[in-house]
């Protein structure tokens, strides 16, 4: 979006504090998200809890075409809707709230550097994987997109989203990778992020920001989402400091939260 664009959404968003009946959509929890929207929605989750804002979770099987761009999560707050982290980042700065303000301009670069990495390694692998890999293809993805929807619908709506993952994965040069090399690219991605991470609670030690929420909606998905095999899930899981990172930030803005019960599996 422009700048004069995006410096009127801030202007009209300051404007208004941050209401108590915020809400985040996104598609069915139980049979039809896919990982990678759900990676998604816990990403923007986690995010507005480290910022200590609340925000109610509300699953609609029509989620995805409810957004104004077409992708999920969304939230709904007050008369404005904004769809995806960045946007929602940007949104939530407007209104006086940031994770990432104490950082130097060094570091700034290097979140946004992270943030792209997750996004060009992780997403897209997910992507890949429920869309290019013909086993979780037949067995996963088809029958939970097309879910909501009656048939012949339900076939088509699925073939026309795999069309145009495809089409991107071709795009951006993936179109003829293995799984074997996806895998390899997810464990290059778990490696860097393992690195940057080290003994540290949080990627820039003490506190989050946006950068951690983004990991965790990923690599959290990631290890509790039963897929064909657990060739994905291993890969992460072969890094003990993410595997705790995870933890940290479920036991300390989930659990903690919800009086003992993990909010993560949502209304």
């Amino acid at each position: 979006s422009s700048l004069v664009a995006r410096a009127f959404v801030s202007q009209l968003a300051a404007a208004e504090p941050w209401p108590e009946n915020a809400t985040l959509y996104q598609q069915l929890k139980g049979e039809q998200i896919l990982l990678s929207d759900n990676a998604a929605s816990l990403a923007v989750q986690a995010f507005l809890q480290m910022c200590n804002l609340p925000v109610k979770v509300v699953c609609r099987a029509n989620a995805e075409y409810m957004s104004p761009s077409g992708k999920v999560p969304f939230i709904h707050v007050g008369n404005q809707v904004v769809s995806e982290l960045g946007p929602i980042v940007q949104f939530v700065k407007a209104k006086g709230h940031s994770l990432s303000d104490g950082l130097d301009e060094v570091q700034k670069a290097e979140m946004k550097a992270y943030m792209e990495l997750v996004n060009n390694m992780l997403l897209t692998a997910e992507l890949y994987l429920q869309w290019c890999d013909e086993a979780t293809v037949g067995e996963i993805t088809h029958a939970r997109y097309g879910s909501p929807y009656p048939w012949p619908l339900n076939h088509i709506l699925a073939y026309q989203k795999q069309w145009e993952v495809k089409r991107k994965m071709k795009a951006i040069g993936w179109g003829n990778k293995t799984l074997d090399q996806v895998l390899e690219d997810v464990d290059q991605c778990c490696q860097a992020l393992s690195q940057r991470l080290g003994t540290q609670p949080y990627f820039f030690n003490k506190q989050p920001t946006e950068l951690d929420a983004l990991v965790f909606g990923h690599l959290y998905t990631i290890l509790t989402t039963q897929l064909t095999n657990d060739e994905l899930c291993e890969k992460v899981k072969n890094y003990s400091n993410l595997l705790a990172f995870c933890r940290r930030i479920e036991q300390h803005y989930f659990e903690d939260r919800g009086k003992g019960s993990s909010s993560i599996r949502s209304s």
